[in-house]
């Protein structure tokens, strides 16, 4: 197919008109620290007849330029895309795209022989805010977290297609702000729907579901650390709690591990987990447990295991969830270090970005105490690199993790 593919247009045209908008005298100073986000209450002067999804121009003052962003009417005001003068036009999406794309072939050979599932555009990190694409092989799966980046959609599927022309074949439209603008179509923007996915990683299989899975389909942010588990798992027993789909399970089995225990709230999810066991050669030594995790970890029939895996959901999505997601993870991390084996390995982790890295590290030090097990701590763990992290915006990194050996 490749980049002369027909789009499904969700809009007649893009959005190119460009409106300005003032800040505050002294305000121009703090965009010298290049953040990626401007909030309402630096703003002075805003246009009459500016809606939400809108380009436009920050000027200080002065009226001198600044940089160009999307407008939202919430807390933050602009998502920059650029500090230089410059059309947002179909080079721009095509520089920006096929600049991220080199970034990945360079530093992280992605996409590679035994990896071909990857983070194509991790927002601030590659300077887009607000969008989120996830390559699956030959689909590329476009989430859109600002209204903005909805309105610019074909310009930016016409510039994935261009960029992996012969590589990506269809493009697949899963946004919250696509579903609330009342534009969406099928979902499907370019090539033919396909329902399930065979992808790679680290030479591992795995289903996805772009349509029904979570997120975009699969968490690929925990490509290395799953890596990781399946080095430290040969000839030992693992619980993977909170398995989802059992990325870390399957990693386990084909490193070698003894005995591996899948357990998710979601039956939907310990499906796939099987699903995705059965392309193990050692499948036998699996087994997926359907319940609450917390509940699961309370019961004294359960073992204690060589490794233990806590990778849950974001307990905190708001300053105000801070302080009980905090009491959460204290709680969850408690009972997971009851059930490792002395000399044993928790992998522990957040992606709950309003907890921060050492709010998340002083809470396993409180769960530690309260359990009274000796810890060491033998690696600071986090997302892999095509989630990369802009240096002006620590914001980016999210996810954290501690590999820790138990006495």
């Amino acid at each position: 197919m490749g980049q002369n593919m027909a789009l499904q247009r969700i809009f007649a045209a893009d959005m190119t008109e460009v409106k300005k908008l003032t800040l505050n005298k002294g305000r121009e100073k703090s965009m010298e620290r290049r953040h990626p986000w401007i909030f309402s209450g630096a703003i002075h002067k805003i246009p009459a007849g500016l809606d939400d999804g809108d380009l436009v121009e920050v000027r200080d003052y002065r009226d001198q330029f600044l940089a160009k962003g999307h407008y939202a009417g919430g807390s933050i005001a602009v998502r920059i895309l650029t500090f230089e003068d410059r059309p947002c036009d179909a080079n721009f999406w095509a520089e920006k795209i096929g600049n991220a794309a080199s970034y990945r072939r360079r530093h992280l050979s992605l996409p590679g022989e035994h990896t071909n599932a990857f983070r194509l555009i991790h927002g601030e990190g590659d300077g887009l805010p607000g969008l989120v694409v996830d390559v699956y092989k030959n689909v590329a799966v476009i989430q859109c977290h600002s209204f903005g980046m909805l309105q610019s959609i074909d310009l930016i599927a016409q510039s994935i297609l261009k960029v992996y022309d012969g590589v990506i074949n269809a493009i697949y439209l899963k946004s919250e702000e696509a579903l609330k603008s009342g534009k969406r179509p099928d979902g499907w923007l370019a090539g033919n729907p396909v329902e399930k996915i065979m992808v790679l990683e680290y030479g591992h299989q795995f289903i996805v579901n772009v349509e029904t899975g979570q997120k975009t389909g699969f968490f690929l942010d925990q490509r290395e650390n799953r890596n990781l588990v399946g080095l430290h798992s040969a000839q030992k027993t693992v619980l993977n709690c909170f398995c989802y789909t059992g990325g870390f399970s399957v990693f386990a089995l084909n490193g070698g591990a003894s005995a591996v225990v899948s357990v998710d709230i979601s039956k939907t999810a310990t499906a796939i987990v099987d699903e995705n066991i059965s392309f193990c050669e050692n499948a036998g030594l699996h087994e997926s447990v359907t319940a609450n995790v917390l509940e699961y970890l309370k019961s004294e029939d359960v073992p204690e295991y060589d490794v233990v895996i806590i990778d849950p959901p974001a307990f905190a999505k708001s300053v105000a969830k801070r302080h009980n997601a905090v009491q959460a993870y204290k709680r969850l991390n408690a009972l997971a270090l009851t059930k490792v084996k002395p000399g044993g390995l928790l992998f522990t982790f957040s992606c709950s970005q309003v907890v921060g890295t050492q709010l998340f590290y002083d809470t396993i030090v409180a769960a530690a105490i309260e359990v009274g097990r000796e810890v060491r701590v033998i690696q600071h763990l986090s997302q892999g690199g095509d989630h990369p992290v802009n240096l002006f915006h620590p914001e980016g990194h999210y996810l954290k993790g501690l590999m820790l050996e138990v006495s």
